[in-house]
């Protein structure tokens, strides 16, 4: 999959859009509430319809490849979107145009936590903001359904997946190997 990515990537960004790639990567950093999920339709906004680095399959292949390495989603898919565009400096100027919008929310939350901790509007807020990280969580799970194509014959793969996460705790790591032992297997028998 990594080579089919390669082949079909555009040539690297010139000097100058390292700055651009960082700054896109840092406004998603700053823009985004819930998480790496929740990231993932502005990094499509960004990355595959307004500056067209990737296109909309090889995002998914993106998504797929930084959902199975260990870390931080977010931080993996800038890297690798990174990476794509500009090789090593590409993957440090959209790594650290991910993290370090959060890396300063949190440490000013840090530096005036104590004067905020009992507030009852900014814990009204935090109350409100709750189900709207769930949307943006739930918008990307859907989207991702329909470009891997999931049809009748497999969309039991992630009910079931989900269901054993939920119900029986089964670890995602787990879901993952076999998922891809399971697509590995799938590939060789119906070459």
């Amino acid at each position: 999959m990594t080579q089919q990515i390669q082949k079909e990537s555009k040539a690297p960004l010139p000097l100058e859009g390292l700055g651009e790639a960082f700054t896109t990567f840092f406004k998603i950093g700053i823009f985004t509430l819930g998480g790496g999920y929740a990231m993932i339709p502005l990094i499509e906004e960004e990355v595959v319809n307004r500056h067209k680095w990737v296109s909309k399959d090889e995002m998914l292949d993106l998504i797929a490849i930084a959902q199975s390495c260990p870390g931080v989603f977010a931080i993996n898919i800038a890297t690798f979107i990174g990476y794509k565009l500009q090789k090593t400096r590409g993957a440090i100027a959209t790594t650290i145009g991910t993290a370090l919008p959060s890396f300063l929310i949190i440490l000013t939350i840090a530096i005036f936590f104590k004067q905020f901790e009992d507030n009852r509007v900014v814990a009204a807020m935090f109350r409100g903001i709750r189900p709207a990280v769930v949307a943006l969580i739930a918008v990307p799970t859907f989207r991702l359904g329909q470009r891997a194509k999931l049809n009748r014959h497999t969309i039991w793969i992630p009910v079931v997946s989900a269901l054993a996460i939920w119900l029986l705790g089964v670890s995602p790591i787990y879901i993952i190997l076999i998922a891809g032992i399971g697509g590995y297997l799938y590939g060789k028998i119906n070459q």
